[in-house]
């Protein structure tokens, strides 16, 4: 196959320039079937009724007559294109304007069209041959050269306008395969980029907003979480390495010294304890971790269903109430009625939790803590949390959703900081975001997410 047929848009193009050909075809056909085919049926139907009328007139009146009457039509004839020939049986003139039978019509009667010299000229003659009674031959005709030239012209026209209809496709072709392959370039100079390790590399967009941007921007969109899910498997291997190496070097270290100490005693089974504590925290580390790569992966999508937000709020509150209370802070909840995501349930009462379990942990005593559930216009949903704590400084928002990272307000807090990934990673599943703004004084996460998955 030539290279230039290889190019899908060289293709299409031409494709496209073979329906339009076909369609010129069968607009020609209409128009001679409308014009010139016209023509030559009233043409022939003259040719007909003048072959009846000298018949009828043979029949009448003899051969005389019927001689008269091929006299009277070839006078009345103003353009001199009517064709009249009488014979014997022999092929014999007996009258008419022609000379002699003409060699190209044959013995069976019927239509004929031929060259045949006319006005001292050679033209094309449309002829009818009849065998009249007494076996007298009958030729009635008319000169139809000039629309033999104008068909022609049609013709001619038409194969012209064909090749002008290829030439336009084969460049047409070559247009597009240069502007689809322009396109296509940079697409393959920005994977090309990112297979190197340049994972910042993003295809550009034009702004036209055609199908080749919504392309791109899709493909950009796909190489962010690319890019977002390998940092945060390079981030995650670097917060294993660093911060939960300190708690596997205290439970090393507390076995230790239960080696040293006499089996039996209360302080063996207190550090056994202890022990078991720091490895069921480890293991809770690596559950929200699969749990992490669970939501990453989004299998959960396929157990969605519709949440009532108003009772999601209302469970929320009602499991957290007795640890603000305890903490000496007031928990008030509202969400509009009416309200309903698309989501799963249990994903978006943890997120709701983690936010919760924040805010109490880091809200002072004497503090308050909102829990809302509302409409944020345009079918999105807000769920937001807002407390009176320290809050989280501008610059760190951006981070604090990173898998492990803790600021310096919460580093010697309890937790791993896991809790705000997942959040992040519950409101990406479906669809939405996690917000943070600041509450002054204290912090307002807001979990927007579409009503419609």
């Amino acid at each position: 196959m030539p290279r230039f047929l290889r190019s899908t848009a060289s293709r299409l193009a031409l494709v496209f320039a073979g329906l339009f050909m076909v369609a010129a075809i069968l607009l020609a056909a209409l128009l001679w079937w409308n014009t010139t085919g016209y023509l030559d049926r009233e043409t022939d139907a003259v040719i007909a009724a003048d072959t009846r009328a000298i018949g009828d007139r043979l029949g009448d009146f003899g051969l005389a007559g019927a001689v008269q009457t091929m006299n009277e039509r070839i006078a009345a004839d103003a353009d001199n294109r009517a064709i009249y020939l009488l014979t014997d049986p022999r092929l014999r003139p007996l009258g008419g304007n022609v000379d002699a039978w003409p060699l190209k019509v044959g013995p069976q009667p019927g239509w004929y069209e031929v060259e045949l010299v006319h006005r001292d000229r050679l033209h094309v003659v449309r002829l009818l041959h009849v065998a009249l009674p007494g076996n007298f031959q009958l030729l009635v005709g008319r000169d139809v050269q000039d629309r033999v030239e104008m068909r022609n012209l049609f013709l001619r026209g038409l194969a012209w306008a064909g090749l002008a209809a290829l030439a336009i496709a084969f460049f047409g072709a070559w247009l597009i395969r240069r502007a689809v392959q322009h396109r296509i370039e940079g697409i393959n100079r920005t994977a090309l980029a990112i297979v190197q390790g340049d994972l910042a590399r993003r295809v550009p967009l034009r702004g036209t907003d055609d199908e080749f941007d919504q392309l791109v921007a899709t493909i950009n969109r796909m190489l962010d979480q690319i890019q977002q899910l390998i940092e945060g498997v390079r981030n995650v291997s670097n917060a294993i390495a660093h911060d939960l190496r300190t708690p596997l070097a205290e439970t090393r270290a507390r076995l230790e010294g239960l080696l040293r100490q006499p089996a039996g005693t209360g302080t063996s089974l207190d550090g056994i304890a202890a022990a078991i504590a720091d490895i069921d925290r480890l293991i809770g580390v690596f559950n929200a971790l699969l749990r992490l790569a669970e939501l990453d992966t989004g299998l959960r999508r396929a157990g969605f269903a519709q949440v009532d937000v108003p009772a999601l709020v209302e469970d929320a509150a009602e499991l957290y109430g007795p640890s603000a209370e305890a903490k000496g802070l007031s928990l008030v909840c509202h969400a509009d009625a009416g309200l309903s995501i698309n989501g799963d349930r249990q994903l978006l009462a943890q997120a709701i939790g983690n936010l919760l379990d924040n805010a109490v942990k880091y809200t002072p005593s004497g503090g308050s803590i909102q829990l809302r559930g509302e409409a944020g216009g345009d079918g999105w949903i807000l769920l937001s949390v807002a407390d009176t704590g320290p809050g989280i400084p501008e610059g760190e928002r951006a981070r604090v959703v990173q898998r492990f990272y803790r600021g310096d307000a919460s580093r010697h807090a309890e937790g791993v900081g896991l809790g705000l990934s997942l959040v992040e990673a519950v409101a990406r599943l479906h669809g939405g975001g996690l917000q943070l703004d600041a509450n002054n004084p204290g912090l307002r996460a807001v979990l927007a997410l579409p009503a419609k998955a």
